[in-house]
């Protein structure tokens, strides 16, 4: 070992940072480290862990408390193969419900789900996985780099699948036959091996899909009678955005990363809330100096119920809560480094990172077996 350490990341400084008591909604934060062995962490606002599940997959992305008390988890399913050098970084396949002593008490498996799996209370699941495209139905997907195709010229097409307790289907939906190619096209620096990347998928409270397009850079409203998209976000709105929730009010509050945004040659993070009515900005975050706050990959925000939010610098295992006026309140960096297990993915990012996908707030009355195993 070097007498210094060459994860720069490792170098600075972490656990809490910030805490400002007096603005802060007081509760527990949930965090899952990406390159853990199924660690789940509950810390709260001054840092400490108060409870820690150990489950038996690593994450595959992230895991959110249920209002049964339960935990829902995604996890990576192990001995499967890379359908891209990529899919090891993003996949998972294991959905699973866990009590709050770890114990696995539902799980359902599908080796194409990626990215995310969201849990409803009444035990559906509704997850992004994939299908292959070949041939001339691989041609129609436009834009991406020239020849960047998966193995025997693969692209590999999003669905969108929605399983009840038992895991039978109840519902599903296919990029490939809903989304036109021209108005939905790869930017040109993406590999052509994913189309189009979806990276997050709710259900609104109207019954309709709430569903986050990275690779065109959209976000959209996908209706859950017909399969149509009823909404998209205006072009340029966002750039390989990630993780957009309905508001009360029903504002979208994205995580829109930055990369390749129109007219800005220095690329920056922020967090904005976007009125489904007219299309436009109307609330947005950056960091006064633009350029720290950039995650060029995953990435959330979390409304909380005191009007701050709650974001997730995922890349940088950064997470800090801000007021409504853009006050930083609180911050905390993950202290868990390890590296990807798969050759692949180490070989794309060799160093130990401290990554996180979502973390999410709660109050203490929303884990009320919190204080008897106390």
């Amino acid at each position: 070992m070097p007498p210094i350490d060459q994860n720069s990341r490792r170098r600075r400084p972490t656990g809490l940072i910030a805490c400002d008591e007096t603005a802060v909604y007081d509760g527990y934060t949930l965090y899952a480290p990406l390159t853990g062995t199924g660690e789940v962490h509950l810390v709260d606002i001054h840092g400490r862990t108060v409870h820690r599940w150990d489950l038996p997959y690593r994450p595959g992305r992230h895991a959110r408390l249920l209002a049964d008390g339960n935990l829902a988890y995604n996890g990576v399913l192990p001995g499967e193969s890379a359908l891209f050098p990529m899919w090891h970084k993003y996949r998972g396949g294991v959905m699973l419900r866990a009590a709050p002593d770890g114990t696995v008490l539902r799980e359902y498996r599908d080796p194409l789900q990626h990215h995310d799996a969201h849990h409803l209370d009444d035990g559906r699941i509704l997850y992004t996985a994939l299908e292959p495209l070949t041939g001339a139905e691989a041609a129609t997907v436009r834009g991406g780099v020239p020849g960047s195709e998966a193995a025997d010229g693969v692209v590999w097409a999003d669905t969108i699948r929605e399983v009840g307790p038992d895991g039978e289907l109840l519902w599903s939906w296919r990029a490939a036959e809903h989304l036109d190619r021209a108005s939905f096209a790869l930017h040109e620096a993406y590999a052509r091996e994913h189309w189009p990347l979806i990276n997050s998928v709710t259900p609104l409270r109207d019954g309709n899909i709430l569903v986050s397009l990275r690779s065109v850079s959209a976000v959209v409203v996908i209706s859950r009678d017909t399969g149509e998209i009823l909404w998209r976000s205006r072009p340029g709105t966002t750039s390989q955005q990630h993780a957009p929730t309905e508001l009360d009010d029903g504002r979208l509050l994205v995580f829109d990363n930055g990369v390749f945004r129109p007219g800005h040659d220095v690329p920056y993070s922020r967090v904005i809330e976007i009125d489904r009515g007219d299309g436009d900005v109307v609330w947005e975050y950056h960091d006064p100096a633009r350029e720290f706050f950039f995650a060029p990959f995953m990435g959330s925000a979390q409304r909380l119920p005191n009007g701050n939010t709650l974001v997730t610098d995922s890349p940088s295992g950064r997470l800090f809560e801000v007021t409504k006026d853009g006050y930083l309140c609180w911050e905390y960096v993950v202290p868990y480094f390890a590296g990807y297990e798969e050759s692949e993915v180490r070989g794309l990012f060799p160093s130990e990172p401290n990554a996180v996908f979502r973390a999410y707030r709660y109050a203490a009355a929303d884990i009320p077996w919190l204080e008897a195993t106390a």
